[in-house]
């Protein structure tokens, strides 16, 4: 974690961007993309070091220590790289999720299927226990692709408990946290909040958020330090079963129109040629084949540094 130059920085800062982009699509998750990019223990770690502790730095050592101690310089790049993210690309992205559903699907299946590889060669033993984590994994993940969505809720503890849990799915690989809003039934109201400025709604959202986060990053921080092999295939499981979400071909069964924006809430995979619209087969192969191969380029990049 030593000191690193500005240019380091502004490279972090981009992941943070692939992370964000990945995080507004309802199906990809910004946590499989800290893990290409080599980012994520240090996410999880730099988390971890938000308590009380900072506090008492404060007190005796000023803020410059205490801005270390929490490697400050690289969370604040990664939140400024998925804030840009979210601020420019969340339109672009909503915009070709709806006009163009199948060549954005193709991009993505391709980029996860390579990140299941690039997960998977970082399990250093294979053995029973990490099979079953892996199947169990994929077979959790696989469950929550196929759950039906809550209907729409309000309450503050509810939406507490969504922001908590929304923001544990974003730091997992494989699980969207978009996604689990749409699921328990609260992206409509967090949408409504942004969009009404219903800051008691927001700020519930918020404190859910940050609760969660600190809590499950120290679950995944143990995990990583005393299971880190049989961690890695249930987090490799994750993204194997979170790939049903994002197949491209899709018939919507039940939409429901959120804000202007029509949300499928219920969804069949089906195969090209049974797709009634224009499967454009040749194109969402080569934009699979693109986002497969962009993540062995992340890869090779990663490895020179």
């Amino acid at each position: 974690m030593g000191d690193r130059s500005v240019f380091q920085y502004l490279i972090i800062a981009l992941k943070g961007i692939a992370m964000g982009a990945a995080d507004v699509v309802p199906g990809v998750s910004g946590g499989t993309i800290a893990f290409i990019s080599g980012i994520y223990e240090e996410l999880i770690t730099s988390i971890n070091q938000i308590n009380f502790s900072l506090l008492k730095t404060l007190r005796t050592k000023g803020l410059a220590a205490m801005w270390k101690q929490v490697n400050g310089n690289f969370l604040a790049s990664i939140f400024l790289g998925i804030g840009i993210s979210v601020i420019t690309l969340a339109q672009l992205i909503s915009w070709l999720l709806v006009n163009q559903p199948v060549l954005l699907w193709s991009f993505f299946f391709g980029l996860v299927i390579a990140s299941i590889i690039f997960v998977a060669k970082a399990i250093e033993k294979w053995n029973l226990a990490a099979f079953i984590m892996l199947v169990l994994g994929a077979a959790i993940a696989y469950y929550i692709t196929q759950l039906p969505p809550v209907e729409n809720t309000e309450s503050l503890p509810y939406l507490f408990l969504s922001g908590a849990l929304a923001i544990c799915a974003m730091i997992l690989p494989g699980i969207s946290g978009a996604f689990i809003l749409v699921l328990l039934g609260s992206y409509k109201t967090v949408l409504d909040a942004v969009h009404e400025r219903d800051y008691a709604i927001l700020l519930t959202v918020f404190v859910g958020a940050i609760f969660g986060l600190l809590s499950f990053a120290r679950l995944l921080k143990w995990m990583f330090q005393h299971y880190k092999n049989l961690t890695l295939a249930l987090l490799t499981g994750f993204i194997i079963g979170s790939l049903n979400k994002i197949w491209p071909w899709k018939v919507v069964l039940e939409s429901k129109v959120f804000d202007g924006k029509v949300i499928a809430v219920l969804e069949e995979n089906v195969s090209p040629f049974s797709y009634p619209g224009d499967h454009q087969l040749l194109w969402a192969i080569l934009l699979g084949i693109l986002g497969f191969s962009l993540i062995f380029m992340l890869e090779k990049l990663a490895a020179k540094k």
